[in-house]
């Protein structure tokens, strides 16, 4: 029986000693508790063991009764929200709305036109030449390599700038105050002017079409046939010196013809208040079937010079035949007036 009642003292003891440690730490005031549990338990070792279990259970309950757990501070706690969260703002009530577009796929796309530079104006200079020719100057140097039209008297010219943005061009009259226009497809454009006072010498007519037309400008002079000497079209041009001498006419062919959709014109002129004899010239037009242009419409336009200083326009709309004769010739002898020329 004394082992189990000192076994008891001394577990006693122990849990008296758990308790005060416990509220040391939560309450800061160890010293009292700590002390009067320490003193009580050397007396109770002192006690005979017939009076020690008595003892250990009155100085146990003691101990407990003196704890002071008023001031006790809670250490952890669960994380409390912010004030703001508190205050939340309701959600718009309007429903959300899902929309779709339709695309349309891009099959073609358009023609950059080129953006000139601030301050890059096109310059265009005219100037009255031999044979009532005029000199064209065109420079724009921020235009490179960019398509224009040339406007003269109804006439219509599809040109080129150079690498530079500058191009040089011999275009014929068609008025003795020749105004000549050139347009960008930006909108940008120059006009010039020139005084052609030698125009009253000479005929001239000009026959203008839009991409591949398959027409050809001849004229016979004197009575030649093809291909002879007094036979001039775009494979025998001749040149200025045959007018200058009155000796014949010659042709000039303008517009870029490998451009899609250009306009070109072949003018025809004949010296003929300058003519060494008499004789007549027979105009015609010529339409040759190509793979582009068969079986469908060609449009061309005749502007003719009159002795009066007019012009003459008539438009024509050619039925051209079928593919399977590509290569043959359409002739069209009344596009065109002959021309009388009488020597002076």
């Amino acid at each position: 029986m004394s082992k189990i009642k000192l076994m008891s003292v001394g577990c006693g003891t122990l849990a008296v000693a758990l308790v005060a440690g416990h509220f040391t730490q939560n309450t800061g005031n160890p010293a009292p508790v700590a002390a009067r549990s320490m003193a009580q338990a050397s007396v109770v070792t002192n006690t005979p063991p017939d009076e020690q279990d008595e003892i250990s259970a009155a100085n146990l309950t003691e101990a407990v009764d003196t704890l002071d757990i008023s001031a006790v501070t809670l250490t952890s706690a669960l994380p409390t929200a912010p004030d703001a969260s508190r205050n939340l703002a309701a959600l718009p009530a309007q429903s959300v709305v899902l929309a779709s577009v339709a695309v349309e796929p891009i099959t073609d796309m358009p023609a950059e036109e080129a953006a000139p530079a601030f301050g890059c104006d096109p310059a265009l200079t005219a100037e009255a030449s031999a044979g009532a020719m005029v000199a064209l100057t065109l420079d724009v140097p921020c235009m490179p390599n960019e398509r224009f039209t040339l406007h003269h008297n109804g006439m219509m010219i599809t040109e080129v700038t150079g690498e530079d943005g500058t191009i040089e061009m011999m275009v014929p009259a068609l008025s003795a105050q020749a105004v000549f226009i050139v347009a960008f497809p930006n909108g940008e454009g120059a006009v010039a002017n020139a005084t052609v006072e030698s125009l009253e010498y000479y005929d001239r007519v000009a026959v203008q079409w839009e991409g591949d037309s398959g027409l050809q400008v001849h004229a016979m002079e004197y009575g030649a046939t093809y291909g002879e000497a007094g036979h001039v079209w775009a494979e025998a041009p001749h040149d200025l010196s045959q007018a200058v001498g009155g000796r014949g006419g010659f042709l000039t062919r303008l517009g870029a013809g490998d451009l899609p959709h250009a306009y070109q014109a072949e003018i025809y002129t004949f010296p003929s208040s300058l003519a060494a004899r008499d004789g007549d010239v027979q105009l015609q037009v010529e339409a040759q079937v190509t793979r582009d242009n068969c079986e469908r419409d060609v449009e061309a336009q005749s502007i003719q010079l009159q002795r009066d200083g007019g012009l003459k326009v008539q438009t024509l709309t050619l039925a051209m035949p079928e593919c399977n004769v590509v290569g043959d010739f359409l002739l069209l002898k009344n596009l065109l007036n002959d021309l009388k020329i009488a020597q002076n």
